[in-house]
């Protein structure tokens, strides 16, 4: 089973959870297994159309899938998932 981190953004809506152990061949099979899992996760990330929002980035090993395969980018057991939402604002 592949390895989803979960940042702290999302750790309520995973149960608190930082590492999820999760099957899947493919970054989409890994993705709806974590919604099975934690379904508050799935409305955090996808829009009302069921596409994952533009602001999410979604890393396996450290290569963003967006230059890879995108959703269909294959994973292993030994694989590393990490979702990253992206943040803006703050101060000016």
């Amino acid at each position: 089973m592949s390895v989803v981190k979960i940042p702290p953004v999302l750790r309520q809506a995973a149960g608190g959870e930082r590492e999820i152990e999760v099957p899947g061949g493919t970054v989409s099979e890994v993705l709806e297994k974590l919604y099975e899992l934690h379904p508050q996760v799935r409305a955090q990330l996808l829009t009302p159309h069921g596409e994952l929002h533009r602001f999410v980035n979604v890393y396996v090993n450290d290569e963003d899938v967006r230059l890879l395969a995108w959703l269909e980018t294959e994973v292993d057991d030994a694989d590393t998932v990490l979702i990253l939402p992206a943040m803006a604002g703050g101060a000016p």
